[in-house]
């Protein structure tokens, strides 16, 4: 398993895992398989993130048009493991499947969600101080979602002073303390910085083939570049961030010294260099 050096803010021995898509902008002259408005093409990258590593550990690539909450179906959900949702997948038939895998999930809740309570849990002084503002155990009331889910759930309020807002959690692991559910939840944003770095360091906003199969090798090719350097970086201890050890490689295509002799022995101002010096082969 790959982990980094902050491994995880938490102290959690659970896999953690966040569950979200983004949607990349393509031309609906060049690619009418992706039509997702009547102007407009697209694809979705639907990612579960390892989040003791800001590791892909799963994606799927769908026309931009499927609803996020079908991506679901694709998920090997993993026992023990801890898997957080935007409130846009909040669909019990299909978080019951995660908790009949022995996983746990955490999602914000909906405001009109019919509930009843089985009992209010005790808040302790530190959680309180920190936003906490209400923790409970629930069950559904409307027949349609408690034929969906027919088990108990927890339910934690918490007050973000930052940004002064109240947020509603579910969750299905009735143990752990009411502020780790928050703290989970609020390290689900690290999947939106994973998509903001790989859309701008990774050749995906431009595409070489015009077909549905072009469009995902392509892909598949930028994530695949991006674990193995990773992992590099990982194993040989590297200093450099993973866009200036794909700087080094993409000059370095063709040079036959060992990967940690190119990439140890390299600064940073020497990597400016190599860049600024590199020519283009489109320049006349």
């Amino acid at each position: 398993l790959y982990k980094t050096e902050n491994d995880f803010e938490l102290d959690i021995p659970n896999p953690v895992f966040a569950f979200d898509s983004s949607t990349i902008d393509l031309c609906l002259n060049l690619f009418q398989w992706a039509t997702f408005r009547k102007t407009k093409a697209a694809i979705k990258l639907h990612t579960l993130l390892d989040l003791r590593g800001n590791i892909p550990v799963f994606i799927h690539i769908t026309e931009a048009k499927v609803h996020d909450v079908n991506a679901l179906d694709e998920i090997p959900f993993e026992s023990d493991g801890v898997y957080i949702f935007d409130k846009g997948y909040l669909h019990f038939k299909r978080l019951y499947r995660i908790h009949l895998a022995k996983a746990f999930f955490v999602i914000r809740a909906k405001v009109n969600l019919n509930y009843d309570v089985i009992t209010q849990k005790t808040i302790s002084a530190k959680d309180r101080r920190n936003g906490v503002q209400n923790n409970k155990i629930i069950r559904l009331k409307s027949a349609a979602s408690l034929k969906d889910y027919s088990e108990p759930l927890r339910m934690v309020t918490y007050l973000d002073r930052e940004k002064n807002r109240i947020f509603i959690y579910l969750t299905n692991n009735l143990k752990i303390n009411s502020l780790e559910v928050a703290m989970l939840y609020k390290s689900r944003w690290k999947i939106e910085l994973f998509f903001k770095w790989i859309k701008q360091h990774l050749r995906i906003k431009s595409f070489w083939g015009q077909s549905q199969n072009a469009v995902k090798c392509q892909i598949w090719i930028a994530v695949t570049t991006y674990l193995m350097v990773a992992i590099w970086k990982k194993k040989l201890g590297l200093k450099q961030s993973i866009y200036e050890m794909l700087q080094v490689l993409s000059i370095s295509a063709f040079d036959k010294t060992p990967m940690n002799q190119l990439l140890s022995n390299i600064d940073d101002s020497e990597t400016n260099s190599l860049i600024s010096n590199q020519l283009s082969i489109f320049d006349l």
